[in-house]
């Protein structure tokens, strides 16, 4: 019983130096920086390819905690928005490695709503988006900022 005792605690200490080396930071190098786009930039992406209009991202950080963002955009009929919000499903899966924790409204396809997490999708017909106006309800929220690469090209002149 003793000899289990020692063996823990010799266990515990080399643990313990183990974590203690990985958290060193070696002088002089700079910690990688994560560069991953947001998740959103993905969803909006996969929407604007299945043609996807009205597309915005509200940026809720400060003014909930029920998600970090919001994404809307809108379809011109209910089976444009199945399409929107398969090809949504499939990148989220293909870049991401990630699925939707819930899905709701999808086989009427008039407003389907994906929660990601800190993410929630949302694809409407027009019809539902102008009766339920969350970008009313959620006013206070800002528009996240869009990575140049995201911007839409400026129309010639």
């Amino acid at each position: 019983m003793h000899l289990v005792l020692i063996a823990d605690t010799i266990l515990l200490k080399e643990t313990f130096k183990l974590i203690q080396i990985r958290s060193e930071q070696t002088q002089g190098t700079i910690p990688p920086q994560t560069t991953d786009p947001p998740a959103w930039l993905t969803v909006l992406r996969a929407a604007e390819s299945k043609k996807a209009t009205s597309c915005r991202v509200l940026d809720l950080r400060e003014v909930s905690t029920l998600a970090d963002y919001f994404f809307l955009c809108s379809a011109t009929s209910q089976r444009q928005a199945q399409t929107i919000w398969d090809e949504v499903e499939k990148q989220m899966k293909q870049q991401r490695g990630e699925k939707a924790i819930r899905i709701e409204g999808y086989s009427n396809g008039e407003w389907i709503v994906g929660d990601f997490g800190d993410l929630i999708v949302h694809v409407f017909t027009p019809e539902k988006r102008a009766y339920y106006d969350l970008e009313r309800l959620w006013r206070h929220a800002k528009d996240a900022s869009l990575p140049p690469e995201a911007k839409p090209a400026k129309a010639p002149n």
